[in-house]
């Protein structure tokens, strides 16, 4: 924590949040003190901690209460589109079971084999101090390479069995070698037609919520619009509500600009010829025109 002379121009410079700073004003000082990432975004500050409080589809939501109720994590493949909560659950599960745990992005770290038997070994060759199984999270493992790192990942999976536990989170499925498919369970986060409607209707609640808690004025009509455009990627929902947020309000002004934004980033990558990220925006953006 630092302690600074105020100025009207530092404190507009505070006041816009754009640098990660909280601050409380006494005897003409301000008092700083550096946020953490999980303060200062939206998605970690309101991330569920249990799966009591996640938005899912019942037959997924049960599936993990069950888990609890059992105390037990077996290897888990969690398959579906881009924020629909798979890391969300994966965390809530080990949160609620008090299972020691690291989270490694396939699509960065994952690339390199060395880099994950590094990380994993020293992870998972050590005793929880909970006494219960180690959880190793691989979020994007749909980007892990399927012809040389995956199949070390199957090797992982039975060398740590005794004292370790994979939770895989992936878009596409059909991503993933036969070989860990069948060493996981798999769960599909597909959402049912029939529950559309009520887990829309739940994301507008916790939207609602995160405006009230952040005092951002808001046009409910336009909270219902942004889920409608991006419903299911409830993460995309959180991150838009931070973004046009920081103004303190939300208006009809945010749909105009999302629509002039949607293509700009495919288009881009188009003109680069990325086709990964190509990949990655189809996955992403594949399930949005929900009515």
């Amino acid at each position: 924590v630092k302690k600074a002379p105020v100025s009207a121009l530092f404190m507009g410079v505070l006041e816009s949040h754009h640098l990660g700073l909280i601050h409380e004003q006494s005897e003409g000082f301000v008092h700083l003190k550096v946020m953490t990432q999980k303060e200062f975004l939206y998605v970690e500050k309101y991330r569920p901690q249990s799966i009591e409080n996640t938005i899912l589809p019942k037959g997924v939501k049960k599936t993990f209460t069950e888990f609890v109720s059992n105390q037990e994590i077996p290897n888990l493949l969690l398959c579906g589109t881009a924020g629909t909560g798979k890391t969300t659950v994966a965390r809530a599960l080990c949160g609620e079971l008090g299972a020691d745990f690291i989270v490694i992005n396939g699509s960065d770290e994952g690339r390199l084999i060395e880099t994950l038997r590094t990380k994993i070994k020293n992870f998972a060759s050590t005793v929880s101090l909970s006494g219960g199984p180690k959880v190793v999270i691989l979020d994007e493992a749909d980007y892990i390479s399927a012809e040389s790192v995956q199949p070390a990942l199957r090797m992982f999976i039975e060398e740590f069995s005794s004292n370790c536990r994979f939770i895989f989170t992936c878009n596409y499925k059909n991503r993933i070698i036969p070989a860990l498919h069948s060493r996981c369970t798999v769960i599909d986060f597909a959402i049912p037609n029939n529950e559309k409607q009520t887990l829309a209707m739940s994301a507008l609640d916790r939207l609602k919520h995160i405006c009230k808690e952040e005092s951002i004025e808001f046009d409910e009509k336009v909270l219902v619009e942004l889920i409608m455009k991006f419903f299911p990627d409830f993460r995309r929902c959180i991150n838009e509500v931070q973004r046009y947020g920081a103004s303190g309000v939300i208006d009809s002004g945010l749909l105009a600009t999302l629509s002039e934004e949607k293509l700009t980033p495919l288009i881009d990558m188009m003109a680069e010829k990325n086709w990964s990220g190509m990949r990655k925006w189809v996955g992403q953006n594949s399930d949005n025109d929900f009515n």
